[in-house]
């Protein structure tokens, strides 16, 4: 990073990071809708657009989808909202406990979750098992507020979730990106026999999730920030998570020789103070809901404050779905001093070598196994 552009991200860093909430218990429809109409003005940079650079997080305990029992509200009460972000609170407190330094390895099972600790989180991190302790994670501390609105899901389709696909006959389902970790059963002819069978994420070349996008979304995991540099013709956003860079070509056009490069072909245009990106031929290995080939996403950031930038995504495909949908959210300002740093994805990472090495050792086992089946028959 040059002087100017770190000058650059400080400056955008240095007031507060929230904004007043505006609580408000409120039920009502979440249809996708334009960005209200806001006084603030975002400066223009030395091109002459509206700067949305700096570095930035997403990372919220909000979820894409809205849990069931919530139907069609689309924004929590005060009392919901302090109890969510209480959770947090007792998880970071329980976390910051000293270790028994005495205390020996946890019986079969693991340790009991501790009373008000998030069973997903807790168990995702590896925590009763000897995993990541919460000092590890960077899963979101509050509930999204959007307009100062606390929202109970990114996605404002009614229900706040994802819709029901069309059946397309002979469509089989299509796997979107794998998980850092996860990948099936150990097995010759399971995903283990080369490391290109093992997800994305396992092998640190793309992020663990969808924060690269598009849509960009936070795994609720840790590492959600991101750095956006704007030059004449292009923007580039890097994502913490595993280095990914995704370059959006301004004014372009989109590319018709059949490639599907990572993170899919993204070319954007300014409409006033919303900067307008519309990404097609996403690979297979990048599949949302099981959309791929015919999908079409539309972003638009709207920085409207000095430390708040709007982000909806819309998403379309005509094949699996009647009409566009999609979901919003805002970037939050990382806190002065701090910046996106390094993501040594595999440095003392054990884990490729070791799913490898214990797939060979049951092949070897199963082949001593077969060897010694004819001479057990023949007694």
């Amino acid at each position: 990073m040059n002087r100017s552009t770190k000058v650059l991200a400080l400056l955008l860093c240095a007031a507060p990071l929230a904004i007043p909430l505006q609580l408000q218990a409120q039920t009502r429809a979440a249809a996708p809708k334009a960005a209200r109409a806001s006084t603030y003005a975002a400066p223009r940079n030395s091109f002459g657009q509206p700067d949305l650079g700096g570095h930035w997080t997403n990372a919220s305990i909000t979820k894409e989808s809205r849990p069931a029992g919530l139907g069609n509200r689309l924004v929590y009460t005060p009392a919901e909202v302090a109890d969510l972000e209480g959770v947090v609170q007792r998880e970071v407190e329980v976390g910051n406990r000293p270790s028994d330094p005495t205390k020996g390895a946890p019986s079969k099972g693991g340790d009991p979750i501790p009373t008000g600790i998030r069973q997903e989180l807790y168990l995702g991190g590896g925590g009763n098992t000897g995993g990541y302790d919460r000092g590890w994670l960077d899963p979101g501390a509050a509930v999204m507020r959007v307009h100062g609105e606390p929202r109970t899901s990114i996605l404002t389709t009614p229900d706040g979730r994802a819709p029901a696909r069309k059946t397309v006959a002979g469509a089989a389902p299509v796997p979107g990106r794998g998980g850092g970790g996860g990948g099936g059963g150990v097995n010759s002819g399971g995903p283990t026999d080369n490391p290109e069978q093992r997800s994305l994420g396992d092998r640190c070349i793309l992020s663990f999730g969808r924060n690269a996008g598009p849509p960009m979304l936070a795994n609720g995991f840790y590492n959600n920030n991101y750095q956006i540099v704007q030059s004449k013709d292009a923007v580039a956003i890097r994502t913490e998570m595993v280095h990914d860079t995704r370059v959006v070509r301004l004014n372009g056009k989109h590319r018709t020789d059949g490639v599907r490069p990572y993170f899919g072909d993204s070319i954007g245009h300014w409409e006033g103070q919303t900067l307008v990106v519309e990404t097609t031929n996403i690979p297979q290995s990048q599949a949302y809901n099981g959309s791929w080939q015919n999908l079409t996403v539309t972003e638009k950031f709207t920085r409207v404050s000095p430390t708040r930038l709007f982000y909806q995504y819309t998403i379309t495909d005509p094949t699996l779905w009647d009409a566009p949908w999609g979901g919003e959210y805002e970037f939050a300002a990382l806190p002065t001093g701090q910046h996106v740093e390094e993501y040594a994805c595999h440095e003392g990472n054990y884990a490729l070598e070791d799913i490898l090495a214990g797939a060979r050792a049951e092949d070897r086992a199963a082949a001593t196994r077969a060897a010694a089946t004819p001479a057990a028959s023949a007694r």
